[in-house]
């Protein structure tokens, strides 16, 4: 576990993002390693927002929408964890107010004088989203020192996934646009959060470069067989048909159709084994605390 401090002790590091999933996890890996920590949020009040306080986080509020509410989030920070505040509409992303907000954040960083700041975007099967790539060019270009982290599909994701029509399993059966058979690449919230560690201890080894994260790459037929056996509970996959998944909108169909094009995630698992040692496989992560939530979920105790 990376346990160096960031660029300057006495100044914490910005999260964004920091009451969801990757802002969480990169949020609690920081202040598990020491590292003083600043949360930006929407609600003070929220109950991830409380927690985090509890774990030594300050909390400051700040919009995406209101850019000139950030400055106070910002001022004073050592570097930056960033996680694009994005908007769905009935037909996928929206991408205007994503780019809006991306930039605000990019923009309130650098009038702050940060010069490092670690961006999570998305891995993409077909090209970076319109959005995420613009918001990547925008951070290369007013930023002294980024990081872009691209995760794939986050293992959390059999918890399920609110608004998406997918994800989760439902009475025995996870449900998706996957092939049954083929690599689905997965990766842990931990260790997107452990990347984003080594990148703030170490801003000019990672400054400029991209990474697609991904910690392992079962079928899923496999994956359902690994949550079978660590649960206790039989689950099997069923892939969605092209109707089902037209019905859940626009972008699930086309996704779909790109994806059995053969449009699939490339990190190089490999490689980022050679970065990141420890990094989770399925199975590890259902061991460590995946299969007791999903038990806990699946069984209603």
């Amino acid at each position: 576990m990376t346990t160096a401090t960031p660029i300057n002790p006495d100044s914490p590091v910005l999260v964004t993002g920091a009451t969801g999933k990757q802002g969480g996890a990169t949020a609690r890996r920081l202040l598990a390693g020491g590292w003083p920590v600043r949360a930006l949020v929407r609600d003070l009040t929220a109950p991830a927002a409380a927690e985090l306080a509890a774990a030594g986080a300050r909390l400051v509020r700040g919009d995406f929408d209101d850019p000139a509410s950030l400055r106070p989030a910002f001022d004073g920070a050592a570097a930056v964890f960033g996680v694009p505040p994005v908007t769905f509409g009935p037909a996928g992303p929206e991408t205007d107010r994503e780019v809006a907000r991306g930039r605000a954040l990019i923009d309130a960083a650098a009038a702050a004088g940060i010069e490092q700041v670690v961006f999570s975007t998305v891995a993409s099967a077909s090209g970076v989203p319109e959005g995420k790539a613009l918001i990547e060019e925008y951070l290369r270009d007013h930023i002294a020192l980024p990081t872009v982290l691209r995760p794939v599909r986050f293992m959390t994701n059999y918890l399920g996934v609110g608004g998406l029509g997918i994800e989760g399993i439902s009475d025995g059966v996870h449900r998706h646009l996957f092939s049954p058979h083929e690599p689905m690449q997965v990766i842990a919230l931990e260790d997107i959060a452990e990347f984003a560690a080594l990148a703030l201890a170490d801003p000019n080894r990672f400054a400029g470069r991209t990474l697609e994260l991904a910690g392992d790459e079962p079928t899923p037929v496999e994956a359902a067989a690994a949550i079978s056996a660590a649960t206790g509970v039989p689950i099997r996959y069923e892939q969605l048909t092209d109707g089902e998944a037209a019905a859940l909108g626009p972008h699930i169909a086309e996704t779909k159709k790109r994806w059995e094009a053969g449009h699939r995630w490339h990190a190089d698992i490999e490689a980022l084994r050679v970065i990141h040692p420890g990094m989770r496989t399925l199975t590890d992560w259902l061991t460590e605390s995946g299969a007791a939530a999903l038990r806990a979920r699946l069984t209603g105790s």
